[in-house]
């Protein structure tokens, strides 16, 4: 037989009750893959088939063959309609369950769920203690949101396997994750539940539909009976936690505070509330949670690592460094963010050779990029940029699809080391090998604008537009260059007024808005753009650009103090000291 891969409807309440799903030709009965021509052979009910003779038995079973035959020919061939209903006719005829079985099988790889509900029903009747046609039967009803008289069929099938009852209830839920009608579901899982009403699962699986139907205080109110039945369950109060969340915050955390007081050694709950306190920025008391969690689980990577990023929180350099090694020597499937944090911390403490040995030590993933940037910053630093270009270019060949950032990165030590024109070259060679690469176009066009190449400037953030004509940042670029050099003015705030409709709040939008402004001779509508966009951002450019219009407003002293205070954070900042210099010697 044509082996069939397991459908949604046959795997729907194998998943939810934790019963595998069967494969093609498996009829339940722990015998996988038998001919479905032998078991009629050996199972066909007298009733089936004349006994009169034994030739007549055997004529019987030769036409039982054949279509079963015909039926899996059509299956090979595509015509899947044909071999359900060749299936269904022959299961309807021998009632047998090795072939309601697999008719159920093949009306289901067809999506004749009609068919299937049908087989489904006759199977349970041949076969009435059939956990497989029971879940055949619940499943199409589910999947055909056929929920009204589905109750008593869930209830039948908890009742037959009551050593996994608590776990079955559980598991209710997931059986209608797909199902759109929520209030439906809570009112059918609830009857199903009803039963069950002593055990504290029961009242748990009402309370998750309560919650997914949207109906919080009756989720709650299932949730509170099940902590009533097991007051010291943790899933449950987790729920309740969830729950709560939905309309406060404050109220989550203390519900998980109030059940660690209870029960301290309540791992989860603890460390869901060290997660919720984060998430409320009381990072001192997320601290001090996970710091009780180390002591009980000091060796647990979900307990160790968020220390760690706690402490980096908090500065409190020592833990987060100490915690950062230890968790490199934990079991765990990837240890490069600890690596990755831990360079950083031995870059800014000066300690460029360890930094870089972590830095070294990271793997692909999302520290891989930065990881390497910073490596190579590193050894340029040190004097060794050849070297830091080299590493950059191996870390480019062994990640194909960080190719164009690593050598933007390239471009940039370069750039830093006054070397424009070899930067801009690394960019157009990349751009070689991915001539659309939005970021190699935009990065190339600020480096082409430095070496006063403007033809090259607009032409490739004019290309970059026409690939993304809804990103802000290559009008803005445009338009902000225009008005950098005074030049076709008009132009210049139509992109940057594009530019500010697709990104309103950018500080370098807004920046690069008040400059048009001002080159336009309007200085107090400069003036409110540049406020907001220094609001956003203390940038010394943005600072340089708002010193010249208070400047030019005759707020002098005002200029001064702010151009003043830029620089002392940003002594080397190329505009900012031109400014400087400028307006307030």
């Amino acid at each position: 037989m044509k082996p069939i891969k397991h459908t949604l409807l046959c795997a729907t309440l194998a998943l939810a009750f934790g019963i595998p799903a069967l494969a093609a030709g498996d009829t339940g009965s722990g015998q996988r893959n038998r001919p479905a021509a032998r078991e009629v052979k050996r199972n066909v009910p007298e009733t089936a088939a004349p006994r009169a003779t034994d030739k007549a038995a055997g004529e019987l079973t030769g036409q039982v063959v054949y279509q079963v035959l015909l039926a899996e020919v059509a299956l090979q061939r595509g015509r899947n309609d044909f071999a359900s209903q060749a299936y269904a006719d022959l299961a309807v005829r021998t009632r047998d369950p090795a072939v309601l079985s697999r008719a159920v099988e093949v009306a289901s790889y067809a999506r004749r769920f009609d068919q299937v509900l049908e087989l489904a029903r006759l199977w349970l009747q041949v076969e009435p203690d059939s956990k497989r046609a029971q879940q055949v039967l619940a499943g199409v009803m589910i999947m055909t949101n056929q929920l009204d008289g589905l109750a008593p069929e869930l209830i039948r099938m908890l009742d037959s396997d009551k050593a996994s009852l608590r776990a079955n209830l559980l598991g209710l839920n997931r059986m209608f994750a797909r199902s759109q009608d929520r209030q439906a579901v809570l009112q059918l899982i609830s009857t199903v539940c009803a039963p069950y009403f002593g055990l504290a699962e029961a009242h748990y699986a009402v309370a998750v539909a309560a919650s997914s139907a949207g109906e919080t205080e009756t989720a709650l109110r299932e949730v509170r009976k099940a902590l009533e039945l097991r007051a010291d369950w943790e899933m449950a109060a987790l729920l309740e936690a969830q729950i709560l969340a939905g309309k406060s915050n404050a109220a989550a955390v203390a519900s998980l505070q109030a059940f660690v007081d209870r029960y301290p050694q309540a791992r989860e709950v603890r460390l869901h509330l060290a997660r919720a306190l984060v998430g409320e920025k009381r990072y001192g008391d997320a601290k001090r949670q996970f710091e009780l969690l180390l002591q009980t689980y000091p060796n647990n990577p979900d307990v160790v690592y968020p220390v760690a990023l706690l402490a980096l929180q908090e500065n409190d350099r020592l833990l987060a460094e100490a915690q950062l090694k230890h968790l490199t020597t934990l079991d765990v499937p990837d240890k490069s963010p600890a690596y990755f944090y831990l360079g950083q911390l031995a870059d800014e403490d000066k300690r460029a050779d360890e930094a870089l040995g972590y830095y070294r030590q990271v793997g692909p993933g999302e520290h891989y990029l930065p990881a390497q940037l910073r490596a190579a910053g590193l050894l340029a630093k040190q004097g060794k940029l050849d070297e830091a270009r080299a590493e950059l270019r191996a870390a480019a060949e062994r990640n194909p699809a960080q190719r164009a950032q690593m050598a933007i990165g390239e471009a940039a030590l370069l750039r830093d080391a006054k070397q424009t024109e070899a930067a801009l070259g690394v960019l157009e060679r990349a751009l070689e090998q991915q001539p659309e690469q939005p970021d190699l176009l935009y990065e190339s066009a600020l480096l082409a604008e430095k070496l006063g190449r403007l033809e090259l400037m607009e032409s490739r953030l004019r290309k970059l537009i026409a690939l993304q004509p809804e990103g802000a940042q290559a009008y803005n670029a445009l338009g902000y260059s225009y008005a950098d050099r005074n030049m076709r003015l008009p132009e210049a705030r139509q992109l940057v007024e594009k530019a500010l409709q697709l990104a309103p709040n950018d500080p370098f939008i807004l920046d690069s808005m008040g400059w048009v402004l001002y080159r336009q001779g309007d200085l107090e509508g400069a003036l409110g753009y540049l406020q907001r966009a220094f609001a956003l951002r203390l940038d010394p450019e943005i600072a340089a650009h708002l010193g010249e219009v208070l400047w030019m407003l005759g707020r002098k002293d005002e200029a001064r103090n702010l151009l003043r205070d830029a620089q002392k954070k940003d002594p080397t900042h190329e505009v900012l000291a031109e400014a400087v210099k400028k307006f307030a010697p």
